[in-house]
């Protein structure tokens, strides 16, 4: 395990390790507030194994031992930490039954058990991505004043978000975590994973979704089931599970690592926010990557040991001090890396681009009487497939999006080439003036970057399900639809071309809206619905991106 160790360390460019001499204490029993014990490893330098010092608490569905034990026990403990990787609820020998999200009581009497441990000393931090960073929000109000640091990487306070981000339903995202989670205690468990995430596709094309589980996973998934039974954040199911209320009072310093193409990373600045309203200095870090890109990974492990160091150990060699670090996408040539006092920038404004005729996305707000607009019809039985984008297996999420724009489900609005380099930091929205045949649809919009060659490479995205009552229709039964987009940090090369892309789905990314108004999850009457997109100056559309202060419109 040392070489194997050594050989991950050295490819996440990690500092070099402190001892490579480890102890690892399997097993050890945590009792939670019902009598449910739940099991845990340590991990600590063997000449400091009856020392009583700080502890990095690592909370975990996935296993405490292999890759997560290695990169989240070993590997900073050979680095001057005293880890513990807990197997959470109904998990790899924990008792009880898996409720995924609902982590407070479990995180805080984990808490608990550590201060009373003989080995345990002084302060408490935490570490860890995705589920692992959830687990860290849970108890982040309530834990007490040792808690002392938590380094989050693309996670978030709250997971509705992620899962009905617009209204509509994350189905690949929460189809391939549920088989990853239904697979991963089976015997040859990588096996078993691999080939049910490739059974998907052709599961996805099935209606109801609501017995996905039973398809995928060969058995139903009761906690799968409730969580689709609860699409509202209001719901009993997620109000249990939203830790969002108390973020901004959360006085423990609190390090955000996400990506550009991450599931979580709207809700994570979300975070990042209240924290920053609440008074504190989190830091915060975005770079060119996806939910499990190995870079984030790695990143997350660099940046979270400084984290952990500087706020447990008080030793600060290894801390990047900027607190908003971006990496910047597009031209190579003022892109990359780069330091920003704050998110968003502070000196950010608004560049308005109007859809206009024959497919022209303008910098001049439309003038002219009320004319007719693009029209396509989008068909739920023939779906507008998802190419690119957030999802939580991506390996490719920025792809040539021409093979998308050919379809006649997809309108797109496009800028001349530009005449100067356009930098574009922070967030995102579209409004969209439409007129429809049926009041249940969906409107997804992507920004473009359009190369000279013609290449059209997704920059950033998002989806809203409208339906009576959550947008209001006016008199001529027109629907304005703002919402936002993807945040971004991106620099469109001169020459190039911005490029608004408009449909009604991007499946099976987001469950296809079956047009009808019937629950999503029991659905399996598919109706199609005619969409109008309007661009006349009593039915203005605009994509709104983020903009220097003072630049003017490039013409």
């Amino acid at each position: 395990m040392t070489l194997l160790g050594s050989a991950i360390a050295r490819r996440m460019r990690l500092p070099r390790a402190a001892t490579h001499d480890i102890v690892c204490e399997r097993d050890l029993r945590a009792t939670m507030d019902d009598g449910a014990v739940l099991l845990a490893d340590r991990y600590v330098a063997r000449t400091a194994r009856d020392e009583r010092q700080p502890t990095v608490l690592v909370r975990s569905p996935y296993g405490r031992r292999q890759v997560f034990g290695l990169i989240f026990g070993r590997l900073l403990a050979e680095r001057g930490l005293q880890v513990v990787v807990q197997s959470v609820r109904g998990t790899f020998g924990s008792q009880g039954d898996f409720s995924p999200f609902d982590e407070r009581a479990d995180g805080l009497a984990t808490l608990d058990w550590i201060r009373r441990q003989p080995w345990h000393g002084e302060r408490i931090g935490m570490i860890g991505p995705s589920y692992l960073g959830l687990v860290q929000w849970a108890v982040a109000t309530d834990a007490g004043d040792d808690l002392a640091a938590l380094a989050i990487q693309v996670s978030a306070s709250q997971f509705h978000g992620q899962t009905y981000p617009g209204g509509s339903l994350a189905l690949e995202t929460a189809a391939s975590w549920l088989v990853l989670v239904a697979a991963q205690e089976r015997r040859l468990a990588p096996l078993a994973m691999v080939r049910a995430l490739r059974r998907l596709p052709a599961l996805f094309e099935q209606l109801p979704i609501g017995d996905l589980d039973a398809r995928a996973a060969g058995t139903e998934v009761p906690w799968f089931r409730e969580a689709l039974a609860s699409p509202g954040r209001e719901d009993a199911y997620w109000v249990a599970r939203d830790f969002a209320a108390g973020v901004s009072s959360v006085s423990t310093p609190v390090q955000l690592i996400g990506g550009w193409h991450d599931i979580f990373l709207p809700w994570m600045l979300e975070d990042f926010a209240a924290l920053t309203a609440g008074g504190r200095e989190p830091q915060l870090v975005i770079g060119p990557w996806t939910h499990t890109s190995p870079g984030l990974i790695a990143a997350g492990l660099r940046y979270g040991l400084g984290w952990l160091r500087a706020h447990l150990l008080d030793d600060d060699r290894l801390l990047r001090t900027a607190s908003v670090r971006v990496f910047v996408t597009g031209q190579r040539d003022g892109g990359g890396w780069r330091d920003l006092l704050a998110w968003p920038p502070p000196d950010t404004a608004e560049r308005r681009l109007w859809p206009a005729a024959g497919g022209q996305l303008e910098d001049a707000e439309p003038t002219g009487d009320a004319t007719d607009g693009e029209r396509y019809r989008y068909d739920p039985s023939d779906p507008t497939p998802s190419l690119g984008g957030p999802v939580l297996l991506a390996r490719e999420p920025v792809l040539d999006n021409r093979p998308l724009e050919a379809r006649s489900d997809v309108l797109t609005y496009t800028t001349a080439p530009l005449p100067h380099t356009f930098e574009a930091i922070g967030p995102a929205r579209v409004e969209l003036c439409v007129r429809t045949s049926a009041p249940h649809f969906d409107l997804f919009a992507r920004v473009c970057d359009v190369e000279q060659a013609g290449a059209s490479w997704n920059v950033c995205d998002g989806l809203a399900r409208v339906a009576p009552g959550r947008f209001q229709p006016a008199a001529d039964g027109t629907v304005r639809v703002a919402f936002d987009l993807w945040p971004m940090g991106h620099r469109f090369a001169a020459g190039h071309r911005i490029r608004l892309q408009v449909s009604s789905g991007a499946h099976p990314r987001f469950a296809r809206n079956p047009g009808t108004g019937e629950d999503v999850t029991t659905a399996t009457e598919l109706r199609p619905v005619d969409v109008e997109v309007l661009h006349d100056a009593q039915h203005p559309s605009v994509l709104v991106l983020p903009a220097p202060a003072g630049a003017a419109p490039q013409r």
